[in-house]
């Protein structure tokens, strides 16, 4: 006797389970083989990246500091003197001792950080010029050189 036919649904469920356990897909070593690439890839792309950022984190500083340059000779025009260094970067946010003369704020924002998040250093008298704005880089040591290295106003 031969045993019933089985119904259609019943039928394409078991084609579908067969596709299904010999649906061919990605080997382990295949996998392997692209991240080792990937990998390489990464490799090589990663240094230009990383040299990119502190060119950009420089320039962001020079202009950081060209700005507050600014703002600290419109300080003098209006007061008649640089702020002390006691005074700092803040006087051209707020006016040192009431001043009469103070017509701040200098800088349409709060004093900024240097790219790496530190406070710039203000000295005046400067040992380079009448001021000296510095930024200590990237380590926040003095001295250094590259990132590390220290940017100024002169």
């Amino acid at each position: 006797m031969k045993s019933p036919a089985a119904p259609p649904a019943l039928r394409s469920r078991r084609i579908a389970s067969r596709r299904i356990g010999t649906a061919s897909g990605f080997t382990l070593l295949e996998l392997l083989v692209v991240l080792l690439i990937l990998g390489l890839l990464a490799s090589l792309v990663a240094p230009r990246l990383l040299g990119n950022v502190s060119k950009s984190e420089e320039k962001v500083a020079r202009a950081q500091i060209a700005a507050l340059e600014t703002a600290i000779e419109n300080f003098r025009l209006d007061v008649g003197r640089y702020p002390s260094t006691e005074e700092g970067l803040g006087a051209l946010q707020k006016s040192p001792a009431d001043d009469a003369r103070w017509a701040g704020p200098y800088l349409k924002k709060a004093v900024p950080k240097d790219p790496w998040g530190q406070a710039y250093l203000y000295r005046f008298p400067g040992e380079r010029g009448d001021f000296d704005i510095v930024s200590l880089g990237r380590d926040g040591k003095p001295g250094g050189s590259g990132p590390d290295g220290d940017l100024g106003n002169r």
